[in-house]
């Protein structure tokens, strides 16, 4: 879904609302999508990805002007968003669908997003779980959860 102009980045930190909303606050950022990627099952539902049966991570879609916002600093709110140690789980969601990735669109995302994991090493007490791999189909999530807080006046799941 690539616009003149403007590239896409793909990004798995857990429940995806939380992190869409952190990335549709910052400058340069065009647009937002939630939805699943990385699985095994094409057109997959919410319910589909819950069982925990097709592989699939819960994913926001990023179409940013890399002219205002870099992709290291979207990197940046990546980290910033989740904890990337834990191993198919965000605190109390549980399950592959909550895995910490990056799904990377050229090589330059690619060597982009293994040196910005590998700077984080030693300042994590734990070994980072982040998988940097490339970018699948993205099967968009359903209308109900895209913008999901915006659309109930939040700004953030945390609590």
């Amino acid at each position: 879904m690539e616009q003149q102009g403007y590239e896409t980045a793909t990004f798995g930190a857990g429940c995806f609302w939380g992190v869409e909303a952190a990335y549709r606050q910052i400058q340069g950022v065009k647009s937002t999508r939630v939805g699943y990627a990385g699985g095994d099952t094409e057109n997959p539902t919410y319910k589909d990805v819950c069982s925990g049966t097709t592989n699939h991570a819960e994913v926001v879609e990023v179409t940013f002007d890399p002219a205002r916002v870099s992709y290291e600093e979207l990197l940046d709110v990546f980290w910033a968003n989740h904890d990337p140690t834990q191993v198919n789980r965000q605190g109390p969601d549980v399950g592959t669908q909550y895995r910490t990735v990056v799904f990377f669109h050229s090589p330059e995302q690619e060597k982009s997003a293994l040196a910005s994991r590998d700077s984080l090493k030693d300042s994590l007490d734990r070994p980072i779980a982040t998988q940097v791999v490339p970018a699948e189909s993205l099967w968009e999530a359903e209308d109900y959860h895209q913008q999901y807080l915006e659309k109930r006046g939040l700004s953030t799941c945390r609590i």
